[in-house]
């Protein structure tokens, strides 16, 4: 195993919702810890480079949209193979794909508004930690 950090981010229809309690506490409950914590607005420009992998994508438009249209709760979660301990801990993408016990199976109904987002490998997880928290970790 080895000890990592991600970008974990309660998204703002999980904020609007009065979900960050919750996924806070299944990520305490899983070992991992929590090494920043934030609730802020995003703003349009940051949300396109968190999303520049997607810029060419039909998408792209409404993930920036729905991204800055409320707070968000951004986090910086560290713990032995952490990464893909959240992908799982997260769900599928699409709830209707998720499975029950995880967040998105739990809390999310659709795939546009799915609570978290969470970082998918080393590369991404260096490359947005450092877009929401410069020069920290």
């Amino acid at each position: 195993m080895a000890t990592e950090r991600t970008l974990i981010l309660v998204k703002p229809d999980g904020v609007a919702r009065g979900l960050v309690g919750e996924v806070i506490s299944r990520i305490e409950r899983k070992g991992f810890r929590l090494e920043a914590l934030e609730l802020r607005s995003l703003e349009r420009e940051v949300a396109e480079q968190h999303y520049g992998e997607h810029t060419d994508k039909p998408f792209f438009a409404d993930l920036v949209e729905f991204i800055t249209s409320g707070p968000l709760v951004a986090m910086c979660v560290a713990g032995d193979d952490v990464i893909v301990g959240m992908r799982n801990l997260m769900g599928a993408t699409n709830p209707v794909d998720a499975v029950p016990g995880s967040i998105r199976g739990d809390l999310a109904t659709v795939i546009g508004e799915n609570i978290v987002h969470g970082s998918d490998g080393l590369d991404s997880a260096s490359r947005e930690l450092e877009l929401f928290f410069p020069g920290r970790f």
